[in-house]
Parts: structure tokens; sequence; C-alpha cells
């Protein structure tokens, strides 16, 4: 028996799209990704070929029958418009998140990836770190009785990577895995244009009417930093756990993760949850961008 292989382009060649590049040309042994092969990669730069990998133009990766999968790394305002295009060409995407800057588009490409029998996959790293996963085992059976998730960065280009919410929908992601169901309560936003500073303020409650708040704040020279305070009935944690460092790279887990898919290895039960978790927290950025955009609707 020949074993499934599936011809796969990198689309975008920014650090994401060089770690795609370089996994897929160095699976992991033994692991789902041996049966991904990388064809080459398109950007908008020219580049002839990156460490082997060969360039070719939007319309070879569109129109090539070898090519079964696209590996959407661009900026986040093009993601919509890049994976439209892949699975109307018939291909399984994989693309970074946030899959798209509206919730509406987000759940029209995933109506559209069901009607054509392809795969769409939305890359979640910050899932897969050890950090996160020593923090989930640890908030495991524990009563939030309230919590924060206080995150800091570097300035972002918001014309390119979209309204906060969705740029930093990795936190909401922690935020819905780790508690459940969240519904926004208010949300605010703060800008400094002078300072280039930004801060977004976000109130949600649980399913059990406990408080959550997730602050997202970016400017000049900030530290890329995640700070946690979740208040249990057992007590509260204000430190991430200790956690090992992993042996395999976050990109490679994710990319596994999208080649068992491909080859039917996940459960529908798993697919499911992951659909709702993906298209819930889209619909909730789209959400709080309203309440940020119009605080007059909100007191009236």
């Amino acid at each position: 028996q020949i074993s499934k292989m599936f011809g796969a382009v990198v689309v975008g060649v920014g650090i994401a799209g060089l770690a795609r590049i370089r996994d897929l040309m160095n699976p992991m042994p033994s692991s789902p990704s041996e049966h991904l092969k990388l064809f080459g990669f398109v950007s908008r730069r020219s580049f002839g070929s990156i460490n082997e990998a060969k360039q070719i133009s939007l319309e070879d990766a569109l129109r090539n029958e070898d090519i079964h999968a696209a590996f959407i790394s661009t900026e986040n305002r093009s993601h919509e418009e890049t994976i439209r295009m892949f699975l109307e060409a018939g291909k399984h995407v994989l693309v970074e998140y946030p899959m798209a800057l509206s919730a509406k588009a987000a759940h029209e490409l995933w109506d559209m990836a069901e009607q054509k029998g392809k795969v769409l996959h939305v890359e979640h790293i910050e899932l897969l770190t050890e950090e996160y996963k020593q923090l989930k085992k640890e908030v495991a059976g524990k009563d939030l009785v309230k919590g924060t998730l206080h995150f800091t960065g570097s300035v972002l280009d918001e014309n390119k990577s979209g309204f906060p919410a969705f740029s930093g929908i990795a936190r909401l992601t922690w935020l819905i895995d780790l508690f459940g169901d969240l519904t926004v309560t208010s949300a605010t936003r703060e800008k400094q244009k002078d300072k280039n500073y930004s801060r977004m303020t976000v109130h949600f409650q649980t399913t059990n009417k406990k408080p959550l708040t997730w602050i997202e704040e970016r400017g000049p020279g900030m530290r890329r930093e995640k700070k946690i305070n979740f208040c249990f009935t057992s007590g509260c944690l204000e430190n991430f756990p200790e956690a090992p460092r992993s042996s395999v790279g976050l990109f490679m887990q994710d990319q596994n993760l999208f080649a068992k898919k491909l080859l039917g290895q996940v459960s529908k039960e798993e697919l499911a949850a992951e659909k709702w978790r993906i298209l819930r927290c889209l619909d909730l950025a789209e959400v709080i961008q309203q309440y940020c955009e119009e605080p007059e609707k909100i007191y009236s």
C-alpha cells in the first residue's frame, strides 16, 4: 500500500511562514507530518528559493493538482481572501489565527470548507505550549471566583493585524478553553495616538456568573508578557506553574494535528468541539469590537 501524501504550499514567508517551510522540510520521524510534502511557497517578495524550497506563483499554487493543502501565514488582514481562494480551488487550508477579522466571514469560510469536504484548520499554538498545558492542569476541577488575564506587547499595525480583540484572540482562546463559555458584559478601549499606546479592557461573565477580565495592552518597548490572577474557592493562582521545555516545536505540533485531520485520524467529537471554540471566540471578538467602538449605545 502506498502511503497517502499531501502536497503543500506555504503562503507568506514572515516568521510563521519560515517556521512552516522548515517544519515541512524536516518532518518529525514517524509522525503524521511525514504525509506532507512541501511543493513550494508563495510570496509577494521575490526570493527564488528558501532552503531548497522553490518559489511559485499564486496562480500555480491554486491550479496545481499536486498541491492539496495551503499553509496560510500572511498578515491577518488577508487571511479571509486567501482562505477563500484556496477553498474555491479545492484545497485543504491551515491558517494562522485569527482566521478572519469578522465573525461573519469566519462562519462563511467554515461553511464553505464543509460544503467542499475540505479541512479548514486554524493554528492555535497558544494551547500547545507547556506553560499552558500546566496551567490547564492546575485550573482543572477548581471553582473560579474571579480572574484576570493581562497581556502586554509591542505595537501592532492595526491595518494589517486587525482590531485587538481579533489580533489578541489567543488570550480569549485561553479563557474559553480554561473556563468554558463566556458572555461579554462590557468592553472599553483607550488609545493614545501620539504615544502609539492602546489598552483594551474586557469584562466577561462565566456561565456561573463569575467575573473574568481580559486586558490587552500594547505600546512602544512593552515586553511581551502574560500576567494571570485567577482566584478559586481554594486560593489564588498568580504565577504560571513551572513547565518543562517541550522537545517538539509548537508549529510542528500544530502541523502534526493538521496532518492527522487530513488522514481522518481526529474524532468527530474533537473536531466539533474545536469548531465551536474557534467560531465562538471570533463571535466574542466581534462583540468586543462593537462594544469598544460604540460606547454611546451601551449607556443609552
